[in-house]
């Protein structure tokens, strides 16, 4: 077993449980679409995987050409499949515009599709070597998924077995109003340690208020750790007892922002299992420069996936000369078709156009 290999088996286990759909991305021609796999949650999961943790995905996939599309793409990603039934409904699909600044929007094509149709028993095989829980997006607020989803999470975080991280990922044309979502964030809120947001998810939920007061809202509800993305500014961190901080954003030659929040999530659980904070207690008393870090990372990441064509983050290479906790520079990671450079921080044209975390 080589260093690297047995450095990511010491890392704790992570699983993410939700929705793992197909995004249909416009390309330049009118009507020219591609399909990829996407879903927060499964975007997650192969952040995760690249970043070297040991990652399982607990996704309802279709036994349909996109089921078998997603399966294969996760499977070569070196996660662990095991706990994602294969079902009987057909693939969910999200047909993806982008903007003249990269943004993407969302046309969603879910009735009766497999993401939603979670059954207690199988929400229940949560892998017993869980330390991370990661949930959210769609399936968490869309019955009858979003019940066993949540019942599982309330009851890992009851067992005080794993740290549970949120996000809400918020959908208004599948929510409909601000009310509705409120409830159903703040009911997973309250179930999360760990609850990662951008700026326009709570300001469709919490309009004309500041985001400080709805992170001291959920902090008050029982989150532990509170992070809102920022587009272009970045990302402001609010904790239970070490404060607030804000910290900057990276300039990005947009291709555009697909993925790009959960390549944030994905590299923020990362960076705090390196560092230790992947149990609740150590996150509760987490020192605010550890934090800093932890967010500066997710950053990075979330810069560099906005520099590629849809849900693509980076891989993470080996750094066997530097101790785990060190903070991740560009060098640190890369992609398998790079060549020569690496993303933001190259000698490349950069811009300021807003990533959307």
């Amino acid at each position: 077993m080589t260093e690297a290999v047995q450095a990511a088996a010491q890392l704790p286990a992570v699983t993410v449980i939700g929705e793992a759909l197909i995004d249909l991305v416009q390309l330049d021609a009118p009507g020219d679409y591609r399909a990829r796999p996407g879903g927060s949650p499964f975007n997650v999961a192969v952040g995760l995987a690249r970043l070297g943790h040991r990652t399982a995905l607990m996704a309802r996939l279709a036994e349909n050409t996109f089921g078998r599309m997603l399966r294969t793409h996760a499977a070569a990603e070196g996660i662990d499949l095991t706990y994602a039934p294969a079902a009987a409904e057909p693939t969910t699909l999200a047909v993806v515009s982008m903007d003249a600044e990269g943004r993407a929007s969302y046309d969603f094509y879910l009735d009766g599709t497999a993401d939603w149709q979670w059954t207690r028993a199988e929400t229940a095989l949560v892998p017993r070597n869980t330390a991370v829980l990661h949930f959210g997006s769609v399936a968490s607020w869309t019955s009858p998924a979003a019940e066993h989803i949540h019942c599982a999470a309330q009851r890992l975080r009851a067992e005080g077995t794993a740290l549970i991280s949120y996000d809400p990922n918020v959908r208004p044309a599948l929510l409909g109003d601000p009310e509705r979502g409120r409830q159903a964030v703040e009911r997973s809120v309250g179930t999360a340690h760990l609850v990662k947001a951008s700026r326009e998810d709570v300001e469709w939920l919490y309009p004309d208020t500041q985001i400080e007061r709805i992170a001291a809202h959920w902090l008050e509800l029982g989150a532990l750790l509170v992070v809102i993305t920022d587009g272009p500014d970045g990302a402001h961190a609010f904790h239970a007892n070490a404060g607030s901080m804000s910290r900057p954003g990276r300039k990005v030659a947009v291709v555009d922002t697909v993925g790009a929040g959960d390549a944030f999530t994905a590299g923020l659980l990362g960076s705090l299992a390196r560092h230790g904070l992947h149990i609740p207690q150590t996150l509760a008393a987490a020192d605010p420069d550890v934090l800093r870090i932890a967010v500066d990372d997710a950053i990075l990441i979330s810069a560099l996936t906005c520099e590629r064509l849809g849900a693509d983050p980076p891989t993470a290479l080996p750094r066997l000369h530097l101790p785990a906790q060190a903070p991740l520079e560009v060098t640190d990671l890369a992609f398998p078709d790079d060549t020569g450079r690496v993303g933001t921080g190259s000698s490349a044209p950069q811009t300021t156009q807003p990533v959307r975390s």
